[in-house]
């Protein structure tokens, strides 16, 4: 399929714009992404059973706090991992979660240009996500095939916060136009905001990289800001919302485990609903101070 086909026929698939999703931001006072990274050992017990324990998992908390959250973040991994069914799962998930939620695609691509516009094919055509993570480390061409799709995110790594991030993204090299030091990821994020714009792209930034964020978003002031790293890796949301948020709030804040594995019996979901209850509360005092 061609770029232009591909743009044309994506116009009647596409899930949600940079405008509608402002717009589910504003009319839930949240910016939370709820992490459906579900771990089938860590699920409860009484489903571990079910023949469809993980989607049957994941329908009772998206049931649970679709009216909290403006996205559901799915780690591809944990799915993978169960070969065909874990696929079925993930592909039952993404159907399931209703059409004004924003939908991300943790599956952290990257190849060259032909793999990608591959894996690009897989996530933004045949599961219809809305977003995918992108890993931007093989340059301009293992991204552009991404790119390509009208109305579709490409969520490029940034700052993260595992501590491998020092062996890489926090080294110095010298910008070429200013022969001054930088770190790579800085380098990353001017580069990689070239090749497309606020309304397609997004960047990674870890919570608990909280204060650099001030300094990022004069690197890239208007895109979308995706933040994994609260609840249990122990990133501070107030932290974030901070230094993080611009006029348009330009946050994803991401909560995985601190969810959706809050309860351990049979009122998982409604234990979940109350953690996601109370970030979206949170993040309500701090959108309307913005």
């Amino acid at each position: 399929m061609s770029t232009g086909r591909r743009s044309k026929f994506l116009l009647y698939i596409c899930r949600m714009n940079r405008l509608q999703l402002i717009q589910q931001i504003e009319q839930k006072k949240s910016y939370l992404c709820v992490g459906l990274d579900t771990d089938i050992t860590k699920i409860p017990k009484h489903l571990r059973s079910h023949p469809n324990a993980v989607f049957e998992f994941n329908k009772q908390i998206i049931d649970a706090t679709k009216d909290l959250c403006v996205t559901y973040k799915i780690n591809t991994a944990f799915y993978e991992a169960l070969g065909l069914k874990g696929w079925e799962a993930l592909e039952q998930t993404v159907n399931y979660i209703p059409k004004d939620i924003f939908t991300i695609a943790d599956a952290k691509r990257g190849d060259i240009g032909n793999t990608s516009a591959q894996y690009a094919k897989a996530f933004f055509e045949t599961l219809n996500f809305d977003a995918i993570t992108v890993a931007p480390y093989m340059g301009e061409d293992s991204v552009k095939p991404f790119l390509e799709y009208d109305n579709k995110w490409t969520v490029v790594l940034g700052l993260t916060s595992n501590t491998g991030s020092k062996d890489f993204e926090q080294l110095n090299v010298v910008n070429q136009v200013t022969n001054n030091e930088e770190f790579l990821y800085e380098r990353v994020l001017r580069k990689v905001s070239e090749w497309g714009t606020p309304n397609n792209l997004m960047f990674v930034v870890g919570a608990t990289k909280a204060r650099d964020l001030e300094h990022i978003r004069k690197i890239i002031p208007e895109h979308f800001l995706l933040v994994p790293g609260i609840g249990t890796q122990g990133g501070s949301l107030e932290d974030v919302s901070k230094y993080g948020m611009n006029k348009d709030c330009g946050l994803l804040v991401n909560a995985s485990r601190a969810i959706i594995f809050a309860g351990e019996n049979e009122n998982f979901a409604e234990e979940a609903r109350k953690v996601a209850q109370e970030y979206q509360k949170e993040m309500s005092g701090y959108f309307t101070k913005a």
